[in-house]
């Protein structure tokens, strides 16, 4: 993460609030046995959107649209966010 420059380290402003966090420590490996060593988020392939969405209008089905908790990993934020160091940071 520091590497990626996706963090500063900073005092907490006066009436800022700051989230927890934790740390997670899995060893991701992919078929083959060999380490993942980039971070990612599961996302669903155009090609399976275009498959449900043509079921849906072929049959007349009614469609809803949910977020997940892990939406917001490839998103761009325009506020500034706060968080507590884990367990751990000297």
């Amino acid at each position: 993460m520091s590497k990626n420059g996706v963090w500063d380290l900073v005092e907490l402003p006066e009436g800022a609030v700051a989230i927890g966090c934790k740390w997670v420590y899995k060893t991701k490996r992919d078929a083959s046995g060999n380490v993942y060593h980039e971070t990612f988020s599961p996302v669903s392939k155009k090609d399976s959107l275009r498959i449900i969405m043509a079921l849906v209008a072929h049959m007349d089905l009614e469609l809803h649209q949910m977020d997940v908790k892990t939406a917001f990993l490839n998103g761009d934020l325009d506020e500034e966010v706060y968080m507590k160091q884990p367990e751990g940071i000297s």
